[in-house]
């Protein structure tokens, strides 16, 4: 799994732990599904989102079978609770006019304007994660042929496109600006840090937030967005659903369906401004 996956389990599963000491048994075997239904009622008081419930469950499922496994219990009651149903919500998207105004946000008065703007236009061109960019290496990058190699979840390797402007912005950093943040020190990470550190997943998410609210976009924009307008974008120009699943990576088609969702409720938008009955 990757790697923030298993923090996030991790987590889950202290959090559990920490409140069985103040509100269950002191021994496994003896919680029942009584301490679970209190401990999911904690959780729904909280406020957490049903999603992040569900994957406290999965947590807590996974971690009691393998104590059965283990043979530290007989049987997991913990099998016996049905997760909470999920709904899909659609994912926010920008329009063509809205993302080019994101990859032109950074300017000369930013610290490292050509480093930000090859790493903008990298994220919508190839639809990659966040992490799977601060992941790229400079191995990796083949901007003669006009593509990258990129490792995504469950370590999968895949091939992603570049287009035009993807690679004249990572030219001119590589050229102008990448050598003076590593200086004579042999880094191989494509986007560094002024100290020749690999840019982290949060300090990404940072600067995407920073050049969105500088254009006037809503709080709700991250990577994932570009990801997502990416997505609606190649299937509102006409690619193959399948094609952009193996461009995102995605293990299933279900998961790339989504996209047609959005790309459908866009065209219903549109129909209703523009129709003289809508």
């Amino acid at each position: 799994m990757a790697s923030n996956t298993i923090r996030a389990y991790r987590s889950d599963l202290l959090q559990f732990l920490a409140w069985l000491e103040t509100h269950g048994p002191s021994r496994l075997s003896e919680i029942d599904l009584s301490v679970f239904t209190k401990y999911l009622r904690f959780l729904h008081d909280r406020r957490l989102a049903t999603s992040t419930v569900a994957r406290h469950l999965i947590s807590i499922k996974m971690f009691f079978r393998y104590l059965v496994l283990e043979g530290v219990i007989l049987e997991s009651v913990a099998d016996l609770l049905s997760s909470p149903k999920l709904w899909r919500h659609l994912p926010k998207v920008l329009s063509p006019e809205m993302v080019n105004q994101l990859l032109d946000a950074p300017g000369p008065d930013d610290r490292y304007p050509l480093r930000d703007r090859a790493l903008l236009a990298m994220l919508y061109a190839t639809g990659c994660r966040a992490s799977e960019v601060t992941h790229m290496k400079l191995s990796d990058l083949q901007l003669e042929e006009g593509f990258a190699r990129c490792l995504g979840k469950g370590n999968k390797e895949r091939l992603v496109s570049l287009n035009p402007l993807a690679r004249q912005r990572l030219q001119d950093y590589l050229r102008q600006e990448r050598p003076e943040l590593v200086g004579q020190r042999p880094v191989d990470w494509l986007f560094v840090t002024k100290r020749g550190n690999p840019l982290s997943r949060i300090m990404v998410w940072k600067l995407v937030k920073k050049y969105a609210a500088r254009i006037g976009c809503s709080k709700d924009v991250s990577p994932h967005t570009l990801r997502h307008s990416f997505a609606t974008h190649m299937l509102a120009g006409g690619a193959d659903i399948r094609v952009l699943q193996e461009m995102l990576g995605h293990a299933s088609v279900s998961t790339t369906q989504i996209y047609t969702q959005v790309e459908h409720s866009r065209l219903k938008a549109i129909h209703a401004r523009c129709h003289p009955r809508g």
